[in-house]
């Protein structure tokens, strides 16, 4: 390229992106290559692409990761409070019913989202795909 001036091996007249961090972007639910776009298009829902950069979200394949980690935290933290509240406590049953409700139910689904898009901006930055067997 007659006149193009590099850059770390990147044409200065291509787009450079920085090196985000994959836990900030995908926890805010932001594109993991510019940090500007959306990742997802609803709750859960990944995006076709992003509309700031153009990034296809065609990679990405969290699967049951997200569900998997944030059960397992919600119930072990629900349910050692729950049983930790008793044993300090005694309290009434509806401040196990209160509790429960908030940590075991409502933690999930403020949490879901983030870590969905923590192991989606984790995948694309590591270039991770499936395994094959040659």
């Amino acid at each position: 390229m007659a006149g193009a001036f590099f850059f770390e091996g990147t044409a200065l007249d291509e787009n450079y992106y920085p090196d985000f961090s994959a836990a900030k972007t995908g926890m805010l639910g932001k594109c993991p290559r510019c940090a500007r776009g959306k990742l997802f298009s609803s709750y859960l829902k990944v995006a076709k692409e992003c509309s700031n950069c153009g990034l296809s979200y065609d990679f990405a394949d969290a699967g049951d990761g997200a569900v998997w980690f944030v059960g397992l935290f919600a119930c072990v933290v629900g349910v050692g409070s729950i049983f930790a509240a008793e044993a300090i406590w005694q309290p009434a049953y509806w401040v196990h019913a209160l509790l429960g409700i908030t940590l075991i139910i409502v933690a999930p689904l403020l949490l879901l989202q983030p870590v969905k898009g923590w192991l989606i901006a984790q995948q694309w930055r590591h270039n991770a795909h499936e395994g094959q067997l040659h």
